[in-house]
């Protein structure tokens, strides 16, 4: 009575408070009708005694043994045909039974034989109905449509309380006491409450019972104490009786805690109910295992992570979807993150899954990938072996059909069937799959808003009904919150994508072995291609769009936007990584031309193609890049439209950002590439936009606009027309006076164009520069700048090489700029930056410690032309 660990089964029978009621269900009815009618025609027959009375409830009771011992036994033995009949015809008998007990009563009237016969009609119909006959279904399929199944049930069990009500008045309250005892029975899920019962009795009899006292002597040795140890034996059998029973009773009512953890817990739809009663189940399980003080790891976390590592399909999915309902709040999200990460076992699993390709895998598969992409920011691959190559299954999940070159393609069907495009069975069995699950949240989401928009009705009708109110209040607590429909962002290769981004973002050495996986990258790139007239077949547009949003089903812009977040992750990687990545992805054959046709299409969204500049910005960082850009030069002329026309000007998020990128990715290209110049100059009244972005005083894109303007100047210097050096020469004034208070890199971009300037049109700087005693602040802040970078720094390498070319060039210009620079202690500055040299300051900027854009000048030669202008020794 006091163990349970070595007596697992007797505990699931007699111990297990959890499930000691069940819901009677369709099938409860029918089977209390039978148990009843039989009773009443033994009664009539004087057949009925206790024995066989205890005999019948024992027989009732041993098919609930069954379902509390085996469930899975149970099911296998419901589906035999034996089975399937009895609970076809069973309904007919329990009639049959109320035929012979009307027969047998001496006092049966026409109203009884009446009430019999509709109910005989209605059970025989509903029967017939049941059965599979062709013609029989499609009627009622005509008149029922897809309610039939539910209809029917409830014509029977309405039959069945009919039958039972009939008994109860024939044989009046001896009826009535066995159809009770009968639903008690029907309703035990387990022995849990006779046993509670029994164990209540037994210790109320040891104890009430003095007679066998006497029999004890206790002036004998060792049988002086055991009148005492009974008392407190039955005591504790007593006391164990009566919790058990309580327990009972509370856990009747365990569906209120139950349907609050739904809610609180951020669950959606069937299955966050179906999470908590497992979870449920799962507590208690762990509760009853070792000392009742022993810790105990019973938290949502921990069921999950179990239910995860467990073998059933069943736990793995609920276990799976119950981590991605985690990681959406915050709360939850750091207290499972950091299990997580302590649980290689559990992180090994997870990955694993991503490669379940299995029909009957697909939720959990589709489940392990998004909760992948939350698990990515805080993991490094190295660790789990292998999870690159499941990462990358993932993208050939979308299934395009490709056009071969017929001096390649062959007709060999050994090479077809290995083919994962043309295998359209197991695809069509996802699609099933799939779409199976899909329609049971359908339904639950329609029952759902039938419920709401019927609550929603009365309250337009009495509102001001304090019984409405409760009512509303019970309904909000006791329904379930909608279960979230799949997206188009959570197809496997848009999750695929996610998930590198994420682990991409985390460590570098991630980056090392995204850049090892062979088809990764040459993958994502293939997606930028995607448009909605590629070719697929039927079932693999079931497979990419099942459980997508309509707007989805139009456009089908989602690959290709994800896979350019990949790509602009990537090529912003810093160091020698960074370096290799870049380059696998723009050697890539087709990625210039696909970022092309996305700038160039006007259906693609603003996202878009900020994302394709962003690339086409990062990729132009390396030499060979810029070159090969610039051949194209179609991608130069969409970007200097993207960037200069009119809808940027909005006010927008997107409109902004996708300008700036645009003028970054310009600027970029138009560092060392005199072609690139040359292309953008082809714009119209191109340098005079430029000067109308700087005289706006828009500070979002004044440093994009200065370095276009210096790289122009620098590399397009005889191209540059009249009427571009009068814009530039406009420009003069604001850009002065910008450099008084900007500082870091700012300023470095903004003494830069000064000194391009200076250089282009010389009479009208020097003029400028005269006027309104700007001059002397203007040097003073040179040479202040300087002295404050002796020791430069990664955000700003090259200020001090901008400021001595500014010099320079005022000198080449007029002489007497020496004089001036002489008096102000020049020659002293120079000669601490010629001591102070930095291999920083030969390079243009850096992505993390590693250089890019190496000067051709020296830092050093610069030092000498100053000090040789100025006649320094």
């Amino acid at each position: 009575m006091f163990t349970r660990d070595n007596n697992r089964l007797d505990y699931q029978v007699f111990f297990n408070t959890r499930g000691a009621f069940k819901p009677l269900g369709w099938s409860g009815p029918i089977v209390i009708a039978c148990f009843s009618g039989v009773l009443e025609i033994l009664w009539k027959e004087d057949l009925l005694d206790t024995w066989v009375l205890l005999l019948m409830v024992l027989l009732l009771a041993l098919g609930r043994l069954i379902a509390a011992l085996s469930p899975r036994a149970l099911k296998l033995l419901i589906r035999t045909p034996m089975c399937r009949a009895a609970s076809v015809w069973s309904p007919l008998v329990a009639i049959v039974l109320l035929a012979l007990s009307i027969k047998e009563s001496n006092d049966h009237s026409m109203i009884e034989w009446a009430v019999f016969l509709v109910l005989l009609v209605a059970v025989l119909v509903a029967t017939i109905s049941n059965l599979r006959f062709t013609r029989i279904s499609k009627v009622v399929d005509s008149v029922l449509g897809s309610k039939q199944e539910f209809w029917r049930h409830v014509v029977i069990n309405v039959c069945m309380i009919a039958v039972l009500c009939m008994l109860g008045f024939m044989l009046d309250g001896m009826m009535l006491t066995i159809q009770l005892c009968a639903l008690l029975v029907v309703s035990f899920g387990n022995f849990q409450i006779p046993a509670a019962v029994v164990r209540v009795i037994l210790a109320l009899d040891g104890l009430l019972d003095d007679s066998e006292s006497a029999a004890y002597n206790e002036s004998v040795d060792g049988q002086k104490n055991i009148k005492a140890s009974l008392r407190i034996f039955y005591g504790m059998v007593l006391g164990q009786g009566i919790l058990y029973g309580v327990a009972c009773m509370l856990e009747f009512f365990s569906f209120i805690p139950r349907r609050s953890l739904v809610r609180r817990g951020g669950f959606n739809g069937h299955w966050g109910v179906e999470s908590v009663n497992m979870y449920y189940a799962y507590a208690s399980d762990k509760c009853m295992q070792g000392g009742v003080l022993a810790p105990k790891k019973i938290s949502l976390s921990s069921f999950a992570m179990d239910s995860v590592s467990s073998n059933s399909c069943k736990n793995q999915l609920y276990g799976i979807r119950t981590m991605h309902s985690f990681l959406q709040s915050e709360p939850t999200k750091g207290q499972l993150l950091s299990k997580l990460t302590t649980s290689t076992k559990t992180m090994t699993r997870i990955i694993g899954m991503l490669g379940w390709t299995s029909p009957k895998d697909t939720t959990i598969r589709l489940y392990a990938a998004k909760v992948m992409v939350e698990l990515g920011k805080n993991l490094r691959v190295v660790t789990i072996p292998g999870t690159m190559q499941l990462v990358s299954a993932l993208l050939d999940a979308e299934s395009r059909l490709k056009r071969g070159n017929p001096l390649l393609d062959t007709d060999d069907k050994h090479e077809e069937r290995h083919d994962p495009v043309h295998n359209t069975e197991d695809d069509q069995e996802a699609v099933d799959s799939q779409l199976q699950i899909e329609g049971q949240l359908l339904d639950i989401e329609n029952m759902l808003e039938t419920q709401t928009s019927s609550t929603q009705q009365v309250g337009i009708h009495e509102q001001n009904s304090c019984v409405l109110r409760c009512w509303q209040r019970i309904s909000e607590f006791w329904s379930i919150p909608k279960e979230q429909l799949l997206t188009d962002h959570d197809l496997l290769p848009a999750l695929a994508m996610s998930i590198v981004e994420s682990l991409a973002g985390c460590d570098q050495d991630n980056c090392v072995e995204i850049s090892k996986s062979a088809d990764l990258i040459p993958k994502i790139i293939g997606f930028i291609s995607y448009r909605s007239d590629t070719i697929k077949t039927e079932a693999q547009q079931k497979i990419l769009l099942a459980g997508a949003t309509p707007p989805f089903r139009k456009k089908q812009k989602i690959m290709p936007e994800s896979s350019l977040k990949v790509l602009q992750r990537l090529t912003s990687i810093g160091r020698e990584i960074g370096i290799t990545l870049r380059y696998k992805i723009s050697k890539h054959p087709f990625i210039l031309s696909n970022l092309s046709d996305i700038l160039g299409d006007n259906t693609s969204s603003q996202e878009s193609r900020k994302l394709v500049a962003g690339i086409l910005r990062n990729i132009a960082v390396d030499e060979k890049a810029r070159q090969d850009i610039g051949r194209f030069q179609l991608i130069i002329t969409r970007l200097v439209q993207a960037f200069l026309n009119a809808e940027g000007i909005t006010s927008t998020d997107a409109s902004y950002l996708l300008r700036k990128v645009s003028g970054q990715a310009l600027a970029m290209l138009t560092i060392e590439s005199v072609q690139n110049c040359l292309v953008i100059l082809k714009e119209p009244e191109f340098m005079k936009k430029l000067k109308t972005m700087i005289l706006i005083h828009d500070k979002k894109y004044i440093y994009v606009v200065a370095t276009l303007m210096r790289n122009l100047c620098l590399h397009a210097r005889s191209e540059l027309r009249e009427s571009d050096l009068k814009e530039l020469s406009y420009t003069l004034r604001e850009v002065l006076e910008r450099i008084m208070d900007a500082d870091g890199a700012e300023l470095e971009i903004l003494i830069g164009l000064t000194s391009q300037i200076c250089k282009v049109i010389p009479e009208d700087f020097t003029r400028e520069l005269d006027n309104d005693q700007i001059k002397q602040r203007f040097l003073k802040r040179l040479v202040d700048t300087v002295n404050a970078n002796m020791k430069p720094s990664a955000h700003c390498p090259g200020i001090r090489r901008v400021i001595l070319e500014q010099f320079i060039h005022l000198m080449e210009f007029n002489s007497r700029y020496a004089d001036c620079f002489t008096e102000i202690r020049i020659p002293e500055v120079l000669s601490r930056v010629e001591q102070t040299p930095s291999e920083a300051e030969n390079y243009r900027f850096f992505l993390g410690d590693e250089g890019f854009m190496k000067y051709i000048t020296p830092l050093s030669e610069l030092v000498a032309r100053a000090k040789e202008l100025m006649g320094c020794d």
